[in-house]
């Protein structure tokens, strides 16, 4: 979830994101580490709008924070829309980061599917400004896999975990790290239809506002 913001004078449309992490093996540099990651894939293309006849560079200024004393009030309460608030801890069912809908400002991440540039958090940031998996999961001849493209897609050989296996055997589908956040996702945000009020602020996203409690091993 965020908050877009249109300056004329500038001529920019800035997504404003501030998240806050807790958890046990949250930190400060941690989350540093992930909003600096998820800013710089969203701000890769380089994308501009056209509204209202004026051009306006697309930038996304995202956030972190190490939420040491969050409470589940501050969650539930929440009325400010930059604000989004993921919980990071080294289990998770399923093994799987989430996020709590499309449309959202809350989520649960698993430790180590956000380093090394994994493109993890920047997915599930994607979902939660409203973008859904892609319908067709076979890419191959496509080239570079978009950003919203999920784990199991049929890549190109060079985007496979493994560029030398056969498509959906061991090592034959979409390595997440060869995610990009492409022109065509930030044209399915579909900005130009954001209800801008007088002051040329807008919401993208919704409240979820779900508090996680950390996943314990069954």
């Amino acid at each position: 979830m965020g908050e877009a913001e249109l300056d004329k004078g500038k001529s920019l449309l800035v997504i404003h994101a501030d998240i806050f992490f807790y958890g046990n093996v949250v930190n400060d540099l941690l989350s540093k580490v992930v909003a600096a990651d998820i800013e710089k894939h969203w701000n890769e293309p380089m994308a501009a709008i056209n509204i209202n006849d004026q051009w306006f560079n697309i930038q996304f200024r995202v956030s972190g924070t190490h939420a040491k004393n969050l409470r589940e009030t501050d969650v539930f309460e929440n009325t400010n829309p930059r604000n989004n608030y993921f919980r990071i801890e080294e289990f998770a069912h399923g093994n799987i980061s989430f996020v709590d809908g499309i449309n959202c400002n809350t989520g649960y991440f698993k430790l180590d599917n956000l380093l090394n540039n994994s493109t993890t958090a920047a997915h599930e940031f994607g979902h939660t400004i409203g973008l859904e998996h892609p319908e067709i999961l076979d890419i191959r001849g496509m080239g570079t896999p978009g950003i919203m493209y999920p784990r199991g897609t049929i890549v190109d050989p060079p985007f496979q975990y493994d560029p030398q296996a056969e498509p959906l055997q061991p090592g034959g589908t979409m390595n997440p790290f060869s995610r990009k956040v492409l022109l065509n996702d930030i044209v399915n945000l579909r900005l130009h239809e954001l209800n801008f009020n007088k002051k040329g602020f807008a919401v993208l996203g919704d409240f979820s506002s779900v508090w996680h409690h950390a996943h314990q091993p069954e």
